[in-house]
């Protein structure tokens, strides 16, 4: 038997419950894994509520990213071995957070020695869509990028991307993440009415790129800094990122690959924040849903 976080209706976090389960099965194009360590996203509890659909097959598995080790694979899989140390995402119908998974072998690595099972369980999400929203408009060295809601998992890692590639990186959140938006050499802006002035008094002609991961009215009263809305990317509105005359983030489907070569040569940490163990993974679940965490959570079966 295998342990899993499941949410049973949707709704709110009275529905999520630890259930076992017989240990799952890889069908053709998965790998199954022993989870060592599983990211916890805004998506998760998103997906629970209903904000993302109502197709989820009920009990319905929790967690969107995770690293471990191979105990099997599917039917066509051939980069993949038993014992091989891989992170990845959950094939349909699984989720990370659970002493077992099914990976899709498409959308999974290798995982180099060189980074923990904690870290690499921050990467497949996470990391995937920062080197994705910072590659999807091409900036010049020197040039502006502002990240709105840059304290949060994806936000340091697009904020340390961005000085990797010697952009001017300018990060808005919230006063209590001060230091850790400015550990990533971004110059912080506190989130909040004024952050419009605030921004102009450091960029009086405008940003070359807004990296949207808040989405909403943040996202409007920020948008007229921006020398093109073109250049406005969102991962957490894109319709209104499209109705100011941006776009949604594309995922490339390189992200994942490249961004675990960045982070193995140690030029992006994933900033893992908070550990929990899957016992108390509806805590960390809460501490993800409160939308004030700095950095990254992951739970460790």
């Amino acid at each position: 038997m295998s342990t899993a976080l499941v949410f049973t209706d949707y709704g709110g976090p009275e529905t999520q419950e630890l259930i076992d389960r017989q240990q799952p099965v890889p069908g053709p194009g998965e790998v199954a894994i022993e989870v060592k360590a599983a990211g916890v996203n805004p998506a998760d509890w998103k997906i629970r509520e209903g904000r993302l659909g109502h197709h989820w097959k009920l009990p319905a598995p929790m967690g969107r990213e995770a690293s471990g080790v191979v105990t099997a694979v599917g039917e066509g899989v051939e980069d993949f071995a038993v014992g091989d140390e891989v992170l990845g995402l959950p094939a349909t119908g699984h989720g990370g957070i659970a002493q077992h998974t099914v990976l899709s072998a498409e959308n999974t690595v290798l995982k180099p020695e060189e980074i923990s099972f904690a870290d690499a369980a921050a990467i497949p999400v996470a990391g995937a869509t920062a080197y994705d929203v910072t590659h999807q408009i091409e900036l010049e060295a020197g040039q502006s990028l502002l990240i709105l809601g840059a304290g949060g998992g994806v936000g340091l890692m697009a904020a340390q991307i961005g000085k990797v590639h010697q952009f001017t990186v300018l990060g808005v959140a919230s006063a209590s993440k001060k230091e850790l938006v400015e550990s990533t050499g971004a110059t912080f802006i506190e989130s909040g009415d004024g952050v419009n002035d605030r921004v102009r008094r450091l960029a009086p002609e405008g940003v070359d790129l807004i990296v949207d991961l808040v989405g909403g009215d943040a996202l409007r009263d920020i948008a007229s800094v921006a020398k093109d809305p073109q250049n406005i990317v969102s991962t957490a509105d894109p319709a209104t990122a499209t109705e100011l005359g941006g776009a949604g983030v594309e995922l490339s489907g390189e992200g994942l690959a490249k961004i675990t070569e960045v982070i193995k040569y140690g030029l992006v940490s994933p900033n893992v924040r908070e550990r929990f163990s899957l016992a108390d993974a509806r805590e960390a679940m809460a501490v993800v849903e409160t939308g004030h965490t700095a950095g990254k959570v992951v739970v460790e079966p």
